[in-house]
C-alpha cells in the first residue's frame, strides 16, 4: 500500500510524460488523475492505521549510497506527521488534477502540464515519507524542478519564464543553507538517518566549534542552517520574493504549490526535525522573530494588491509566518494542525478564484470585476466558505487552528512570544479585511468589466466545482472533527513519537490558562476587519481612493512590496550582472580570449593576408621577387665567404 501511495504519481508521470502526446488529451487525463485518487485514496487509510491507529510504519526499499562510512539507505518513514502529510498533499493534489481537467480546456498541452502535475505530487510525497535527510533533500530538490516547470509552464509569456527563473533561484539560495545544514549533520553525527541523528542530538547539547576565530554553538549553527532551507520553500522574509510573482503560472499551480504543499515543506522540516529544535533555543527564537515579522509585513502587502490570485499569494505567506512562530514557541502539534487546515481553505480560495478568472475572460483584476454573483452563485458562495475559514470564524476550521497559535504565542510569555502574538493580532485584522475586499470588490455591486466580458460571465464545469464542494467541506469539518486529536486531549497519544517536546516545554497546557481576552481577541480582530471592508467597500466606496491620495507613501510602499525587491536589484543583482560582464568582457573575452585562442589565430590570420597580397598573379611581380632573391642570395654568399674583403 505505502509504496503504492508513493510511486503511483511517478508512474503517471512517466507515461504520460513520454507517450501523451500518443494517448491524446483525455487517456492523459485519466491516468493521471486516476493515479492520484488512488493515493489520495490509500492515504486515508493511511491516516486510519498510522495516525489515529498509531502504528507507525517503516518500509525498506533497498541501500542507496554506500562509501565507505556513507550509508543511506532507501526507505519510507510512515509515522503520524508523515500521515497527516499524506492526507494534505495527495488530497489536495487528487482535486487539483481533477480541476485542471476542466480549467485547462482550452491548453493545448494539457498532458504535458498533467504529466508535471504528477511529478510534482511524486517529488512532495518523496519529501514527506523520507527516513534520512538525504532523502528529504532529495524529494525537496525535486518539488524545486517541478514547481519550476509548472509556473513557467507558459513559457510562451516572458513574465511566466521569469517567475519561473525567479522561484528558481531564491530557492536555491535557502537550498545552500539546507545542504550545508545536511554536510554539517553528517560530520557532526557521523550519518544521516534521522532516527540516529535525533538519538544523538542530547549529547551535542553546550558544545561548540571554532570557525573565523568565532565560537560557534553546533546544535544552534544547524538547526538555523535547516531553518534557511525552510524560510527558501516556505517564502518567509527576505526569501519570500518569489512567490507573489509564481503566480503567473496556471491557477491549478498556485493551489498545488503554493496553498498546501511546496510553501508547507519548511514548517515540515522543522516540525521533523523538532527533536534538534528543542536542544537549541536561539534557533527558536529566530524562528518566532521571522514567522512573526513574515506574518505581518505580508498581511500589510496583501491590503492594497489588485490582483486577485496575489491577494491570496500573500495570505498565504502571512499564514505560513503564522506556521513558524508556532513552531518558534514549540506548539509544533498546533502548526502542523494549522498547516493540515489551511490546505482546504487556502486551496478553496485559490482554485475559487480560478473559477472567477474562468468565469471573466482571464481578467484577474479585482478593479475590472464587481457585480458577478448573480452569474456564479455557487463560486461566490464556496468563496465566502474559504474567507470565512481564512478569518477565522466559528466553526469553521481557521477559528481552531489559527486561535490556537495565537493564544500558544501568548501562552509562553517570552519577548520573542510576546512579539508574535501582537504582530499576529495586527495580521489577523488585516486578514479578515482584505479577504473582504477581495469579496466585495469581486462579486458585490455593480460591474465593472465591459460589457462583452459580463455577456460571457458563466459558472465553472462541474469539474472544477466538484474539488471546491470538497475543499468546502474540509474547510467548514477539518477543525471540529480533528482539534482534539491534534491539540486536544489526545494530542500526546495522536503525536506519539513524530514530534519531540522536551520535559520543560508546557506550551501545550500553558494554552488552557490563558486570559479569556486573548481568547476571544481573534474573533474580535475578525470582526473589525469585515466591518472596515464592509465600510470602505460598500457603503462608502470613495474612502480607499481618498486614503491612498493622502498617504501616498504609505501606499506606494506598501503596493510595492516594502521595496524588497528593488532592494535585493540594487544589492545582489545589479552588482552581479555588472561582475558578470566584467568577467565576461575583459576577463574572458580581452584577456583570455585577446591573448589566447583569438590572439594567435589574428596573428596568423593577419601574417596570412600579408602574404597573400604577393600573390598578384602578374608575371613580371614573380620575376621580379626571382630577381630579388637571386641578388639577395648571392649578396648573401658573397659576404659571408669573405669577397668583401
Amino acid at each position: 500500500m505505502y509504496h503504492a501511495i508513493v510511486f503511483l504519481p511517478l508512474l503517471a508521470f512517466l507515461i504520460v510524460g513520454s507517450l501523451g502526446r500518443v494517448l491524446g488529451d483525455r487517456p492523459s487525463q485519466w491516468i493521471t488523475c486516476g493515479a492520484v485518487i488512488i493515493s489520495a485514496l490509500l492515504s486515508l487509510l493511511a491516516f486510519w492505521q498510522v495516525a489515529l491507529g498509531g502504528q507507525a510504519v517503516r518500509v525498506d526499499i533497498g541501500s542507496w549510497i554506500v562509501s565507505g562510512t556513507f550509508d543511506v539507505s532507501w526507505a519510507l518513514r510512515i509515522d503520524q506527521l508523515t500521515a497527516v502529510m499524506l492526507v494534505v498533499v495527495n488530497g489536495v493534489s487528487a482535486l487539483v488534477h481533477v480541476y485542471s481537467v476542466g480549467y485547462m480546456s482550452h491548453d493545448p498541452h494539457k498532458p504535458r502540464f498533467m504529466a508535471y502535475l504528477s511529478l510534482f505530487t511524486f517529488a512532495m510525497l518523496m519529501l514527506v515519507t523520507a527516513d534520512n535527510f538525504l532523502q528529504l533533500f532529495f524529494g525537496w530538490e525535486g518539488v524545486g524542478l517541478a514547481s519550476y516547470l509548472l509556473i513557467g509552464f507558459w513559457y510562451h509569456r516572458p513574465t511566466a519564464n521569469a517567475a519561473a527563473i525567479k522561484a528558481f533561484l531564491v530557492n536555491r539560495v535557502g537550498d545552500f543553507g539546507l545542504a550545508l545544514g545536511i554536510m554539517a549533520i553528517f560530520t557532526v553525527f557521523g550519518s544521516l538517518d534521522f532516527d540516529t541523528v535525533f538519538a544523538a542530538t542530547p549529547g551535542q547539547v553546550g558544545k561548540s566549534f571554532n570557525f573565523l576565530s568565532w565560537e560557534w554553538d553546533v546544535m544552534t549553527t544547524i538547526c538555523i542552517l535547516l531553518f534557511i532551507g525552510a524560510m527558501g520553500k516556505s517564502a518567509q522574509v527576505p526569501l519570500h520574493t518569489w512567490l507573489p510573482d509564481a503566480m503567473e503560472g496556471p491557477t491549478p499551480v498556485s493551489a498545488l504549490i503554493h496553498a498546501a504543499t511546496m510553501v508547507t515543506a519548511g514548517v515540515f522540516l522543522v516540525a521533523r526535525c523538532s527533536p534538534m529544535f528543542e536542544f537549541s533555543p536561539t534557533a527558536l527564537v529566530v524562528v518566532t522573530i521571522v514567522g512573526g515579522t513574515t506574518a505581518f509585513f505580508a498581511a500589510t502587502v496583501g491590503l492594497v494588491q489588485n490582483d486577485i490570485k496575489r491577494v491570496i499569494a500573500y495570505s498565504t505567506c502571512s499564514q505560513l509566518g503564522y506556521m513558524f512562530f508556532a513552531l518558534g514557541v514549540g506548539a509544533y502539534p498546533m502548526a502542523i494542525f494549522h498547516l493540515f487546515t489551511h490546505a482546504f481553505f487556502k486551496a478553496l480560495l485559490f482554485l475559487g478564484s480560478g473559477s472567477v478568472i474562468h468565469a471573466m475572460s482571464d481578467e484577474q483584476d479585482m478593479r475590472r470585476m464587481g457585480g458577478i454573483y448573480k452569474y456564479v452563485p455557487q463560486t461566490t458562495g464556496l468563496m465566502w466558505v474559504g474567507s470565512l475559514a481564512l478569518a477565522g470564524f466559528w466553526p469553521l476550521a481557521g477559528y481552531y487552528s489559527k486561535d490556537a497559535i495565537l493564544e500558544s504565542a501568548f501562552a509562553v510569555h517570552t519577548g520573542a512570544g510576546e512579539y508574535a502574538f501582537w504582530l499576529g493580532m495586527a495580521a489577523a485584522v488585516m486578514t479578515a479585511f482584505y479577504s473582504w475586499r477581495l469579496l466585495f470588490m469581486t462579486f458585490a455591486g455593480e460591474p465593472r468589466a465591459s460589457q462583452e466580458v459580463m455577456r460571457h460571465v458563466h459558472e465553472s464545469p462541474l469539474s472544477m466545482l466538484i474539488p471546491l464542494y470538497f475543499l468546502a467541506a474540509g474547510s467548514i469539518l477539518s477543525g471540529v472533527l480533528f482539534v482534539h486529536y491534534f491539540v486536544g486531549e489526545g494530542h500526546v497519544e495522536f503525536w506519539g513519537q513524530a514530534i519531540f517536546m522536551a520535559p520543560g516545554n508546557d506550551v501545550m497546557e500553558a494554552v488552557h490558562h490563558v486570559p479569556t481576552w486573548v481568547k476571544v481577541a481573534p474573533l474580535v480582530a475578525g470582526i473589525v476587519g469585515i466591518l472596515v471592508a464592509w465600510q470602505f467597500y460598500i457603503r462608502r466606496r470613495d474612502i480607499p481612493a481618498g486614503l491612498a491620495k493622502i498617504n501616498h507613501e504609505v501606499y506606494e510602499f506598501l503596493l510595492n512590496k516594502w521595496y524588497f525587491d528593488e532592494l535585493f536589484e540594487l544589492i545582489f543583482v545589479r552588482p552581479a550582472k555588472w561582475l558578470g560582464r566584467l568577467l565576461w568582457k575583459t576577463g574572458d573575452g580581452r584577456i583570455i580570449d585577446g591573448f589566447g585562442p583569438d590572439g594567435i589565430a589574428a596573428s596568423v590570420l593577419n601574417l596570412a593576408r600579408r602574404a597573400s597580397a604577393l600573390q598578384s598573379g602578374y608575371l613580371y611581380h614573380y620575376a621580379f621577387a626571382m630577381l630579388i632573391g637571386v641578388a639577395a642570395l648571392v649578396s648573401w654568399y658573397y659576404i659571408s665567404s669573405g669577397g668583401g674583403h
